[in-house]
């Protein structure tokens, strides 16, 4: 008599027969990110998203970057675990009040952060991603005025290292990032003196300043696995500690609660389980699917974004 399959074989042995590929963000539970082909941020998975020779691409994140795979990948499946896993930032950002804008203001350069949905990238000139955000803000003319949308903190991060050139920001917040308090950031660096900050640029300002470095979740991973340090604050997700941990051995890592849930979880991150991954991969859904219009019409601003180093 053979043993039972365990939900992680289950999931290699669909992801053989469906000939996929597992993509998983930092911000993914554990389980999930030790089964995954690849484990990064935004701009790493776009990339990685059409470099792989498969049908199925199962994207363990939210349903915004699985937008983004589809439009890079349009012959191929896309699914996602939990059709609910959203993000607020997308949600802050509707495709009519960009086209209002973009109606009044011409001379703008529209620059899209990537979390935004695939209606709102079509009305877009630019992508970015938080690991790039300076350098796609800076490949514009100066003289060209900007809209930077849809995160407030990571466009006025972003302006002022571009020195405070003429941009427009959209007044949307990531509800994790965005409730970072700075107090309970000191309280932190009290409790461990020796420990170096790590900030994401989506945190406000006042947290940002008190930061040793800022950088995208996989920028936060290679400077903490590059730092002699051995103790770090880090101001994202908490999802992160799976991918830290197992670059940075022998190192600790403190989080800090924020003041919507009183901890350092993205809701929507955690929608995604095992069981709705070994779903996905029985019955191909929740899929992904998109006009052929508004990919193609999307491609564009991320085929710019892909094409600045």
């Amino acid at each position: 008599m053979y043993a039972a399959l365990t939900l992680a074989e289950e999931i290699l042995d669909l992801k053989r027969q469906r000939r996929a590929v597992l993509l998983a963000h930092h911000y993914q539970e554990p389980e999930i990110q030790e089964l995954a082909d690849v484990v990064g941020d935004s701009l790493e998975l776009a990339r990685k998203a059409r470099e792989f020779a498969g049908d199925v691409i199962a994207f363990c994140g939210v349903w915004f970057m699985a937008e983004t795979a589809k439009a890079l990948n349009p012959s191929r499946v896309v699914v996602v675990p939990d059709r609910e896993a959203g993000c607020s930032l997308v949600d802050s950002c509707s495709v009519e009040a960009v086209r209002e804008f973009r109606r009044r203001h011409p001379e703008y350069a529209v620059v899209s952060y990537i979390n935004t949905s695939i209606e709102v990238k079509a009305e877009s000139d630019i992508l970015c991603t938080s690991r790039n955000a300076v350098r796609i803000v800076d490949s514009i003319p100066r003289e060209q005025p900007v809209l930077f949308l849809p995160d407030s903190n990571l466009g006025n991060y972003v302006r002022k290292e571009t020195g405070r050139r003429n941009m427009r920001i959209w007044q949307g917040t990531c509800i994790v990032h965005a409730t970072f308090p700075a107090r309970r950031l000191a309280a932190a660096m009290a409790e461990h003196p020796g420990a170096l900050v790590a900030a994401h640029p989506e945190c406000p300002e006042p947290v940002l300043a008190m930061a040793d470095f800022v950088g995208s979740t996989s920028a936060m991973v290679e400077w903490c696995a590059s730092s002699q340090a051995p103790e770090f604050i880090v101001m994202t997700e908490s999802g992160i500690r799976y991918s830290l941990e197992k670059r940075c051995a022998g190192k600790r890592f403190h989080f800090v609660a924020n003041e919507n849930c009183n901890c350092s979880e993205c809701p929507y991150m955690k929608r995604n389980t095992l069981e709705k991954l070994r779903d996905a991969l029985i019955h191909l859904e929740p899929r992904v699917e998109l006009a052929s219009g508004i990919m193609e019409r999307a491609l564009r601003p991320l085929e710019r974004m892909l094409a600045v180093k």
